[in-house]
Parts: structure tokens; C-alpha cells; sequence
């Protein structure tokens, strides 16, 4: 399946079932690795990005099982490699996280360089100067970095430069089988932490997530395989929100916690959408009043996701009046925007803060805010757009919806990764989709 067709141009109605976050399934997938025993991971979600992490997991002597329906067993016990492969894609991001696991199992890790998306710079220097501080010792070279420990990993006591979701689970991992109690400060706190946090105690961890991001992790000799529930993607259900508001539609989305919404609504609210809570996992998004402009400023959690901001940027080109987009998370996040202006909305990209949050890259001429004028109606003749990364790339998919005529998008790779079978998956919405 090289592409997508899309016709659009009408309201989008219907149900859809949201598939397992894959921000939480792929790290819960790496700290399985840390049992002895056998874990299983319900609604785990059959996607790209799962998939190439079950290659790396599978590379290093797990063993895998998908029979159980929705449910994937991970048995870590004849883990033997230490050297992580390069992943298909060449852009997940977890063979770094790979690295205190491995070194807690074998002593070592070999972890190849990635790229992640291409939405800024994503290093990887929080999750080193972690393992640093843990014990190990790291080498790195042009294809990658070399862990090795001597003894067990001791804790200790480290605060990170910024609360990076990443950094975090890197601590988390490392800190849980050290000797010794870490505290680690300035930690994300994004409900995917959380269920990691959940996960790991239920494992046999100690970790207590205290006020002011505090971590505080005694660490114990062994944990144990469990059972857990893969949470429902948050990103993913803030994007079938947007569409339905800005196509004037109406869809349920199923198998999303209302609770891990709990910022969106605000904004949704504020430009013109409706929520209504369905029951404890289904929550039905419509338009509630004309669409009016707003400003969002991202941030980590508890603000306004970077995910969300690609969806709600679609949403905002049907929203009467100027709105502003201020992305303090990632440096580089509105490449899409030129999709948007080729289907006829009238979009800006700026290099100052547009806001009234602190921002991290304040004078240093980043395109990291957005001004979208609207409402403009958005038209395709036949147009073909190429996906750049995967949250960027449902936001082509609802710009197509909301377009009218045919437009096709190309590389939908990037969004298979994340999204699964999307044609498939769409197959109880008014939306006209379809593989060339």
C-alpha cells in the first residue's frame, strides 16, 4: 500500500476504536526486559513501531508471543545479546532506553545512533550523562554508544535539564535494580509515566512520584513478570477530535481514558468543540458552536501536548480570526504547515516566542511559532502530499478529509507506524479512503 486517496470536502461521523498508546506499549515492552518471568501487555497495539521494537527485543534472546488475542508475552529470561540492532525505520527512538536494561542484564550495551522524526534536535546526551551518574561507563563513537558497568549500578542523585519523557523512563529504568536510593528531579509527569510508574511497582519496583517532578527510586534485586494494560492513545484521540470539529462532524472514540484528555478539552472547548463522555472509555467529539481562534502554547505535561498541536493546527484553519500555535517543546514542528497552505489555508511561520510561557528557545531564531488565519476553506485538485513524520501525517489525513476533492498522500509509511491499519481501521467513519 504505496499511498493514500482521500475525497473529501464532507462532515466525518462515526465510531472508532482507539488503538493502545504506543508512547506507553514500546516502553512497557522495554521494561519487561527487566523481569524474570513472563509479561504480558494487554491491548498492546499491532503497529509499526511495535513491530521494530519486537525486532530489537527478539535480537537481544526475547521471546515473543502474540497468540493471546490483543495481548503480547514477553519472556526475558535467555536474553544473551548486548549489541541493540538498527531499527527498519531507522528513526524509533528506543534502542536508548535499551541501554540500563541491557546493562543491568548483561553488564554492556552496544546502542546504534537514531534519529527519531525529523522535528528537531532529539539528543540522547540526558540519557548518557543518566547512565553516567548511575555507574556505567560510556563510549561513544560515530555508529553508536558503548555501555559497560563494573558491579551493580549505584544510585544516585541527579536532576535533569528538562523533564524529557525519554530522560525520565531512561532513570526509571537504571534506578529500579540499583542498590541504593535515587532521587531524580525535574521528571516528565505525561500519563504514559505514570502507567510506567504503575507498571513498575506492580513488578516489584519502588518508585514514589513526589510534588515538584521528584522521583524517588529505592531500588530492589529483582522484579517480576505481571500483567498490565496498555492505556488507549491519547494523541490519536485528541486527532479524531479535531477532525470532527473541523469537518462539523460527529465521532466516538472508544477505548480512550477521558482522564488523559484532561488538557485537551480546554482548548477544544474554548475554539468551538463539544465533548460528550459516553462512558468510562468513550467520549463523543462534535462541533458545538462556529469555530473561533485561539492561542496554544505546548508544553510538557500537565500542558498542551507537542502531538496535539498538528491536529488542532487543521482544526484552527476553520476557526474565525488569527490563532497562534507556540511549540516550546520541539524546535522544529511546523514543516506541515506548507501542506496546509498548498490545500488554501493562509498559515505564517515565526521565529519569536508568540506566547507568554517560558521558553527554552527564546533569541535563538527557531521556527517554533505559527500564526493561521481563518476560516479559509480548503480545496484539492488532485494534489499529492508526501507524509514528513507521524504525528504530522493524520493531520494530512484530516486535511484531506476536510478538503474538497481528491488529494493524495504518499509515504504513509511514517503513518502506518503509529496508526496501524488505517483504512481498515477508519472503516466505521464517513471517511472516504483508499489505498492506490
Amino acid at each position: 500500500m504505496p499511498k493514500y486517496i482521500i475525497r473529501g470536502g464532507r462532515p466525518v461521523t462515526g465510531r472508532i476504536q482507539s488503538l493502545g498508546a504506543k508512547n506507553f506499549a514500546t516502553k512497557a515492552m522495554v521494561a519487561a526486559l527487566l523481569a524474570d518471568g513472563t509479561t504480558r501487555l494487554i491491548n498492546a497495539p499491532r503497529i509499526g513501531d511495535v513491530e521494530i521494537t519486537c525486532d530489537m527485543l527478539e535480537a537481544s534472546g526475547a521471546k515473543l508471543d502474540w497468540s493471546m488475542p490483543s495481548t503480547l508475552a514477553i519472556d526475558a529470561a535467555n536474553i544473551r545479546s548486548a549489541k541493540v540492532p538498527v531499527p527498519d525505520s531507522g528513526s524509533n527512538r528506543i534502542p536508548i532506553l535499551l541501554l540500563g536494561v541491557l546493562l543491568h542484564r548483561l553488564g554492556e550495551a552496544h546502542v546504534p545512533v537514531v534519529s527519531g522524526c525529523n522535528i528537531g534536535a532529539r539528543p540522547v546526551d540526558f540519557h548518557l550523562e543518566a547512565a553516567k551518574m548511575f555507574g556505567a561507563h560510556i563510549t561513544v563513537s560515530d555508529t553508536g554508544y558503548h555501555a559497560v558497568r563494573k558491579g551493580r549500578l549505584k544510585a544516585c542523585h541527579y536532576r535533569l535539564p528538562y523533564p524529557s519523557v525519554g530522560a525520565t523512563e531512561s532513570c526509571l529504568f537504571l534506578g529500579v535494580l540499583a542498590e541504593g536510593t535515587s532521587i531524580i528531579e525535574n521528571v516528565a509527569t505525561e500519563p504514559e509515566i505514570i502507567a510506567l510508574i504503575t507498571m513498575l511497582n506492580a513488578m516489584g519496583a519502588r518508585v514514589q512520584l513526589m510534588p515538584n517532578r521528584e522521583l524517588i527510586i529505592q531500588g530492589v534485586d529483582r522484579l517480576y513478570g505481571t500483567s498490565f494494560e496498555v492505556l488507549g492513545d491519547r494523541i490519536e484521540a485528541a486527532s479524531w477530535a479535531a477532525l470532527a470539529a473541523a469537518t462539523d462532524g460527529d465521532i466516538t472514540v472508544e477505548g480512550i481514558d477521558p482522564s488523559t484528555l484532561i488538557n485537551f478539552f480546554g482548548p477544544f472547548n474554548a475554539v468551538g468543540g463539544g465533548v460528550e463522555i459516553e462512558g468510562a472509555k468513550s467520549i463523543r467529539f462534535f462541533r458545538r458552536q462556529p469555530l473561533k481562534s485561539t492561542v496554544i502554547e505546548t508544553d510538557v505535561f500537565p500542558g498542551f501536548a507537542t502531538d496535539w498541536q498538528q491536529p488542532f493546527a487543521v482544526m484552527l484553519t476553520q476557526a474565525s480570526g488569527a490563532s497562534i500555535i507556540h511549540e516550546t517543546v520541539y524546535e522544529r514542528r511546523f514543516d506541515y504547515l506548507a501542506a496546509l497552505s498548498a490545500l488554501g489555508a493562509r498559515t505564517q511561520i515565526e521565529t519569536h516566542c508568540l506566547g507568554s510561557l517560558e521558553c527554552r528557545f527564546r533569541g535563538h531564531d527557531f521556527p517554533h511559532s505559527a500564526i493561521i488565519l481563518g476560516p479559509t476553506p480548503l480545496r484539492s485538485a488532485g494534489l499529492t502530499l508526501d507524509v514528513p513524520d507521524l504525528r504530522a501525517g493524520l493531520a494530512y489525513v484530516m486535511a484531506a478529509a476536510l478538503a474538497e476533492g481528491e488529494t493524495t498522500i504518499t509515504s504513509i509509511a511514517r503513518i502506518e507506524r503509529g496508526y496501524g491499519n488505517l483504512i481498515e481501521r477508519t472503516r466505521g467513519l464517513s471517511l472516504a479512503i483508499g489505498a492506490g
